[in-house]
């Protein structure tokens, strides 16, 4: 199918409506007009992307942090939030602290996400 160089590419040459993406084989079909079209209907175009979410080099920044502060006089024992009374079950520590979130539907009640003050072991619990 000889394609017109006036079509923006990524749209369908038929109705304009946007294409969607392109698989690692076969052709492209338009949702709107049902048409099927091959690559070509996407020119020279290319999408790149780089995701930044979690990467080492923020994960390796944070420990420098965190270890920074516990030579500044931090303890190991330094609470997350709230302490109480909870034994930890990898350590046995009978203090931990607490932070709540609303994860569930606004009917059902909170999760809570308990830390071990000794050891950092972390677990949850729906309330």
């Amino acid at each position: 199918m000889d394609f017109n160089s006036s079509i923006t590419p990524g749209f369908c040459p038929d109705c304009g409506s946007i294409l969607p993406l392109l698989r690692m084989s076969g052709n492209v079909t338009c949702y709107n007009c049902h048409n099927s079209y091959s690559e070509a209907v996407f020119g020279t175009m290319e999408v790149e992307y780089t995701v930044h979410f979690n990467s080492y080099e923020n994960k390796k920044s944070d420990r420098a942090r965190q270890g920074k502060r516990r030579k500044a006089g931090g303890d190991d024992d330094e609470a997350e939030g709230p302490i109480v009374s909870r034994k930890c079950p990898k350590c046995g520590n009978d203090k931990m602290s607490y932070a709540t979130l609303q994860l569930r539907s606004a009917d059902e009640g909170q999760t809570v996400f308990f830390t071990c003050t000794k050891c950092k072991f972390k677990e949850s619990e729906n309330s």
